[in-house]
């Protein structure tokens, strides 16, 4: 901590003549303050406390007399100044962004103007930097608000963008990382109002971010959610698909096509790995009630010239009709249907034959019939030697799910990437099925006696330290307009989790969406 004394003399004074000094001066000591009690070095979490009380010697120093002030300079190109108190003693909940800054404390006679100033060295850490991320509804016109319950210091810190300058925005869907975004900006807002990035030093808000400025057009996408594929990220707005080329660098995104397709909201893909060369997604088409692919390196003369979107048992054939066209394997059904509603898709990483392709389940009516399809997605070119996948597609999975209990009212599904187990929510109730049995059936898993569940996944890691966590259930669920954030232990449960004691979060709001910040590096 260093300390100084500094001297405001007005310029009129420095002008003043002395010939005419007549020696009228009202000479007075100054009382100099001994500035102790400050730490050199100090360090803090964003949200916490910061509470420093100076010692200023034997002396009184009355505020009526002498005004005070900590500010901060941030030690970063900017060089950002940012009064944090105006009192003797700090009280300051931590809002700075996290990084080095220089701390200053000073003491002012306000009659003279003369102030004594310190300093310290002062380092913001980010309490927020792992934790689970909610996506809330706020009041009564369902403000996006995220809450954040932080494994930094196991705090649970509410609306969190309130303050961060973002525009309010309303109906909230989903808050998700992206492999394919900005690294300083890797978080996805998605909204009714519109989607945005959120940056990872506390998730601070730029105009920049809105989603609109990846756009190659002047289209304004409201997607539920922004699905990284292999070297590319996809989206689904109204009756358009968006694609991005992420393979060298992040690209702009663009209509996959000029003929409208009005897919479901999620897209298909593998999830395993993005080590594929020529990569295909699956998407469902609500109009024509029918599953399509889209593979953009179709196109490349080196693999044939065929057009990116094919319906899927189109996509079948030319597979076979291909010179290096990629197996096809499963027998779990004959052919992709067609006329069915849409229900679900959930990408996941569950492979039960090892060949680096998760399956991607869709469930799918036909009034009261419901029925669930499975299919594994991986390299559609045999040429390639060097990559992870040694099929194409596989029709891995089929069942009926109609005599399973309440399942026309399910609003949430969840599949597991450990075991070949669905689950579903009714109510505050979750049920699980166990799809290696026939015919299926549904156990009840718990009930959350006055509550609804709201959210119902597999939160996917990806760092290693974390893997077994992706077998975790998520469950958020809301009663009396507040929501409560449980997490049930899968992997050691093996997917069973009745009896399991979750871990529990109280106090968040209406919860919307889950996911897991993961500590960046």
């Amino acid at each position: 901590m260093t300390m100084k004394r500094f001297f405001c003399i007005s310029a009129l004074f420095l002008c003043a003549a002395c010939a005419n000094d007549l020696g009228n001066y009202d000479y007075r000591d100054l009382t100099e303050p001994d500035i102790t009690g400050i730490e050199a070095n100090i360090s803090v979490l964003t949200h916490a406390r910061l509470q420093l009380t100076p010692d200023l010697g034997g002396n009184d120093f009355p505020d009526d007399r002498y005004s005070f002030e900590w500010r901060t300079l941030a030690r970063s190109a900017d060089e950002t100044v940012t009064v944090i108190g105006t009192s003797r003693n700090l009280d300051y909940e931590v809002a700075l962004p996290a990084g080095a800054y220089t701390l200053f404390f000073k003491v002012t006679e306000d009659a003279s103007g003369v102030y004594w100033q310190t300093s310290s060295e002062l380092q913001v850490s980010e309490a927020t930097s792992e934790g689970w991320m909610v996506l809330c509804a706020d009041g009564d016109d369902d403000r996006a608000r995220l809450d954040m319950v932080s494994a930094v210091t196991g705090e649970t810190y509410t609306d969190l963008l309130k303050d961060n300058g973002m525009p309010e925005m309303k109906g909230p869907r989903r808050i998700q990382w992206s492999r394919f975004a900005d690294a300083d900006s890797p978080y996805y807002l998605l909204t009714d109002d519109g989607a945005t990035r959120l940056g990872r030093n506390g998730f601070e808000w730029k105009e920049e971010y809105r989603l609109i400025y990846e756009m190659g057009n002047s289209d304004d996408p409201r997607p539920w959610v922004i699905n990284d594929a292999s070297g590319s990220k996809m989206m689904v707005s109204d009756s358009k698909t968006y694609y991005a080329e992420c393979l060298v660098s992040v690209g702009l995104f663009g209509p996959i096509g000029d003929t409208p397709l009005n897919a479901a909201p999620v897209i298909g893909s593998n999830i395993v790995t993005q080590n594929i060369v020529v990569p295909v997604v699956m998407m469902y088409d609500l109009d024509a009630k029918r599953f399509v692919g889209y593979a953009p390196n179709l196109r490349s003369p080196d693999v044939g010239g065929y057009a990116p979107l094919q319906e899927m048992n189109d996509l079948v054939k030319l597979l076979g009709e291909m010179d290096n066209g990629g197996r096809v394997t499963g027998d779990a059904f004959a052919e992709f249907p067609q006329g069915l509603d849409f229900v679900w898709m959930e990408n996941t990483k569950y492979d039960p034959n090892s060949t680096n392709m998760g399956v991607v389940y869709t469930v799918l009516k036909d009034g009261d019939r419901y029925c669930l399809y499975g299919t594994q997605l991986g390299e559609l070119w045999s040429v390639v030697t060097v990559g992870d996948c040694t099929q194409a597609l596989s029709r891995a999975y089929y069942g009926d799910l109609s005599g399973c209990t309440n399942i026309a009212r399910a609003e949430h599904f969840a599949f597991s990437s450990l075991k070949n187990y669905m689950y579903y929510a009714v109510g505050g109730t979750v049920y699980r099925v166990d799809l290696s049995e026939k015919p299926l059936t549904a156990t009840t898993q718990f009930t959350l006696v006055g509550e609804t569940v709201t959210c119902l996944k597999f939160n996917i890691y990806r760092q290693s330290a974390n893997l077994t966590r992706t077998y975790d259930l998520v469950v958020g669920s809301v009663k009396d307009d507040t929501g409560t954030l449980r997490i049930y232990e899968g992997f050691n449960s093996d997917g069973n989790f009745r009896g399991v004691a979750p871990e529990v979060h109280t106090g968040l709001g209406r919860i919307v969406d889950v996911a897991y910040r993961e500590m960046l590096k």
